[in-house]
């Protein structure tokens, strides 16, 4: 039974209440066995029955539950660098996509490579985020658009979660937008949606949740509904893309249908607060979304002064966020969200595995969890998140097992 000894600052995250509780411990200690948390707490409280087990040393460092993206697009083909160029020079969102450009030109680009060349490149996107202690990743489709891609997509994710080095969570993103073949037949790719991918995507159990992004430049909240509730009938759960290039009653909408999480929320309502916080929708929050497209951050001190769980996440995508590195996420969270680091902590583990159904599994350090870890050069939260730097991970390990640096 390894136990990891020397620990400066742990943070369990072991509270579900309070977004800045993070149950910090000092000098602690954890034991864990056959990858699961068997006890967590000051050193000096150690009990006798573990003294004897081997220990690794956390070198007085932070200590802290492996972070969990919540929010990924992770396997595409191609980049769209261009238009990072073209939006400094003042081109919008909308006016990109009506040119071709946008999500649809990662369509094309995805479609393109076949299930050996995703699984190769979102393996190697998987490896830099476990570097960075991201121990759990939800990964969307969303980029094939049509049935034989968007079963690749989620193939493709399958096999990531049997090879490592990360948990895996799959989402059908199938409404993503409506691709250029379906432009002047609407209501049929929605029948698409509704009669053959999901279906098909039940029938393999490739995903757990349902995912519509609601815009005017994608779904409607009607489609968005016959979407979800077509996906709830086949055992998958409803997450939305809402309130993020405009204020559409999408948060309202994602409580209504029960979703798991509403995610960007920008243009969030103080009617959408409410409704998410009394069906306890968790809210995920994408600093790096907002930060590219040079938006004003979603409202989160709104949001958890108002009773919701807010997540953080990267919203990884070659459009609008191209970068996995979570933790410069959470920082953002800190300086445009003004989010305390205990608070973007929470929303990082804790909180954003609540968005993935997983609370108490992964996200959290306590009996029965998961001995997923993350160990941080810093001192304690507050300077890990405020002293950025390209990577304070030490090391991660996913079950109890290292999958990233080296423990002694």
């Amino acid at each position: 039974m390894p136990r990891l000894a020397n620990i400066g600052c742990l943070a369990t995250c072991a509270n579900p209440a309070g977004q800045d509780d993070i149950g910090l411990i000092r000098d602690a200690a954890l034991v864990w066995r056959g990858g699961t948390v068997r006890w967590a707490g000051p050193a000096e409280a150690l009990p006798a029955e573990y003294e004897e087990e081997p220990a690794w040393d956390a070198a007085g460092g932070l200590v802290i539950p492996g972070l969990v993206d919540a929010h990924t697009h992770l396997a595409f083909g191609g980049w769209r660098a261009g238009e990072f160029s073209d939006r400094l020079r003042g081109r919008d969102y909308l006016e990109i996509a009506e040119a071709g450009g946008g999500i649809a030109s990662t369509v094309r680009a995805t479609r393109a490579l076949d299930e050996e060349a995703l699984f190769d490149r979102a393996k190697r996107f998987l490896t830099g985020m476990g570097s960075l202690g991201i121990t759990t990743v939800e990964a969307k489709s969303g980029y094939g658009l049509d049935l034989e891609s968007e079963l690749r997509l989620l193939r493709v994710y399958r096999r990531l979660d049997e090879v490592g080095p990360t948990r895996m969570v799959a989402t059908c993103l199938a409404a993503h937008v409506v691709p250029p073949e379906w432009a002047a037949d609407r209501e049929g790719y929605v029948r698409l949606v509704t009669e053959e991918i999901l279906p098909a995507v039940a029938e393999e159990g490739l995903a757990d949740f349902c995912d519509v992004f609601v815009e005017d430049s994608a779904f409607s909240a009607d489609e968005a509904r016959r979407i979800c509730e077509r996906g709830c009938e086949l055992g998958l759960r409803p997450k939305l893309h809402v309130d993020q290039l405009s204020g559409g009653g999408g948060a309202e909408l994602a409580a209504s249908l029960g979703a798991v999480s509403a995610d960007h929320l920008e243009y969030v309502s103080e009617a959408g607060i409410e409704a998410l916080a009394a069906a306890g929708v968790v809210g995920v929050t994408l600093p790096l979304a907002g930060l590219y497209l040079n938006q004003a951050p979603p409202p989160a001190r709104a949001l958890i002064d108002g009773g919701v769980a807010v997540a953080v996440a990267s919203d990884f995508n070659p459009g609008t966020a191209p970068s996995y590195h979570l933790p410069f996420a959470m920082t953002l969270a800190c300086a445009r969200q003004r989010m305390t680091p205990a608070e973007v902590l929470k929303g990082a583990t804790r909180h954003a595995a609540r968005a993935l159904g997983r609370e108490g599994e992964v996200g959290s350090l306590e009996p029965g969890s998961a001995a997923d870890f993350a160990v941080i050069d810093a001192p304690d939260v507050e300077h890990w998140l405020y002293h950025l730097r390209p990577n304070a991970c030490v090391a991660a390990a996913r079950g109890g097992e290292i999958r990233h640096g080296v423990l002694r």
